[in-house]
C-alpha cells in the first residue's frame, strides 16, 4: 500500500473549497519568484544579449552643469515671440485665406 505523499495529484478544482485551503509558504519557491520578478540590472553584472547593452550603463559620460551655455539650450522670449504667443492664446486663426 502507498503513502499518502508518494500519490501523485492531479489538477485542482478552482471553486472546490478542500482545494483552497491556505498551505504553508515554501521558502526556495518564494525566493525563486522574487528573483524572477527582479530586473536584469539586479540580477546580472552585466548585460547578457546585445539588446540589453543599449541602456545597461545609463549614468551620463559627464556631469551636466546646467550654468553650461554650450549644452543647454533654453527657450528665449523675445517682443515678437511674445507676441505671436499671446495671439495664439487669444485663438487667432494664423492661416492665409
Amino acid at each position: 500500500m502507498k503513502s499518502i505523499e508518494s500519490v501523485h495529484r492531479i489538477t485542482r478544482k478552482p471553486m472546490s473549497w478542500h482545494d483552497n485551503l491556505e498551505e504553508p509558504a515554501d521558502a526556495r519557491f518564494l525566493n525563486l519568484i522574487h528573483h524572477a520578478a527582479q530586473g536584469p540590472r539586479k540580477k546580472y553584472p552585466e548585460a547578457q544579449t546585445e539588446n540589453q547593452e543599449i541602456g545597461w550603463d545609463s549614468e551620463p559620460l559627464i556631469d551636466p552643469e546646467r550654468s553650461d551655455h554650450r549644452l543647454n539650450y533654453f527657450r528665449v522670449y523675445n517682443d515678437i515671440t511674445l507676441y505671436k504667443a499671446k495671439m495664439w492664446s487669444l485663438g487667432e486663426d494664423d492661416r492665409h485665406k
